[in-house]
C-alpha cells in the first residue's frame, strides 16, 4: 500500500508541474507554452513560446523600495541619467521614502527598462519577452486565447481610458486562466525586447537598427486589424526608450521554466 501511495504521489507531483497555473514558487506560476500568431504576424509566422514562469503580480512599490535599499545605485539621487530619465521615481519623497498617498502594494511605476531589468536580475529572474507577455495576456479567466472575443478587447480598451488605474493595489483585476493577475487593468509593463518587433512596412526601414522610430500601428500583416488594444500596446512600446520612466508603466519578472 505504501508503494502504491508513493507511485500515486509521484504521478500527481509530475502533473502539477505541467498543468495550467500551478505555482512553482511563492509568487510565480508556470505558463505552458505553445504556438500563437502575434499581432504583427500572419498564419505562416506563428511564434513558438516555450514554457516559462511568470510573476503572479506586478512588482509593488514596497518591493522596489526594498530593492533600492539593497542597491543604492538605483536610488533616485544616484541613478545615472543614461539609465533613467528625470521622471524616475518622481513621486517618492526622497531616496527611501514612498509617497504615502499611494499604497506600498500598488505597482511600482516611473521606473526605466534598465531599472526593471536590474531588479529582475537581483531576484534571479528576468523580464518577460514580448511574446511571453502577449501569450500570457491573451488569456481571460477561462480561455487561453480570448482575443477573438470583442467583449474582452473592449474591456482592455476601457481600461486604457481609465485615469490613474496604476494607483490601485495589485490583485485588483481578474485572475486569468494561468493564475496571473493584472496583465490588463493596472499598468503597462516593460518587456525584455520591448521595441524589437515593430515593422514600418518598408523592407529598407525594417532592417534599420533604430527600431524606436517605428510605431506598432504601422505593423504589417496584422492578424486582426480590429484588435486595437494590441495595436495600442505595440504603438506604446515603439514610442518609448529604455531610459524612459513613465507614470503608468511598471513591470513583472519572468524566468525559465523549471524542469
Amino acid at each position: 500500500m505504501a508503494l502504491v501511495f508513493r507511485i500515486i504521489y509521484s504521478f500527481l507531483l509530475l502533473i502539477s508541474t505541467t498543468v495550467i497555473g500551478v505555482s512553482q514558487s511563492d509568487n510565480m506560476v508556470y505558463i505552458k507554452g505553445g504556438a500563437y500568431v502575434p499581432l504583427y504576424g500572419n498564419d505562416s509566422s506563428r511564434v513558438v513560446v516555450n514554457d516559462f514562469l511568470l510573476d503572479i503580480y506586478p512588482v509593488t512599490r514596497a518591493e522596489y523600495l526594498n530593492f533600492v535599499k539593497n542597491n543604492p545605485e538605483w536610488t533616485k539621487s544616484a541613478v545615472k541619467r543614461i539609465f533613467a530619465d528625470g521622471n524616475y521615481l518622481i513621486s517618492w519623497k526622497d531616496d527611501y521614502t514612498l509617497n504615502q498617498k499611494i499604497s506600498g502594494s500598488a505597482p511600482i511605476t516611473n521606473v526605466s527598462w534598465f531599472a526593471a531589468k536590474n531588479y529582475c536580475k537581483a531576484q534571479g529572474k528576468r523580464l518577460p519577452t514580448i511574446d511571453e507577455w502577449e501569450f500570457a495576456a491573451m488569456a481571460d479567466e477561462t480561455r487561453i486565447d480570448a482575443r477573438p472575443d470583442s467583449l474582452y478587447n473592449q474591456y482592455i480598451l476601457s481600461w486604457y481610458e481609465t485615469p490613474k488605474a496604476f494607483n490601485k493595489e495589485i490583485g485588483s483585476t481578474f485572475k486569468n486562466i494561468w493564475g496571473v493577475y493584472d496583465l490588463h487593468g493596472l499598468v503597462w509593463e516593460w518587456t525584455q525586447d520591448f521595441n524589437s518587433v515593430l515593422l514600418s512596412g518598408e523592407s529598407r526601414k525594417d532592417v534599420d537598427a533604430d527600431r524606436n522610430l517605428f510605431c506598432g500601428s504601422g505593423s504589417i500583416g496584422a492578424t486582426d486589424l480590429m484588435n486595437y488594444a494590441a495595436f495600442m500596446r505595440y504603438a506604446f512600446r515603439g514610442s518609448i526608450k529604455a531610459n524612459y520612466s513613465v507614470k503608468n508603466l511598471g513591470f513583472r519578472c519572468a524566468n525559465k521554466a523549471q524542469k
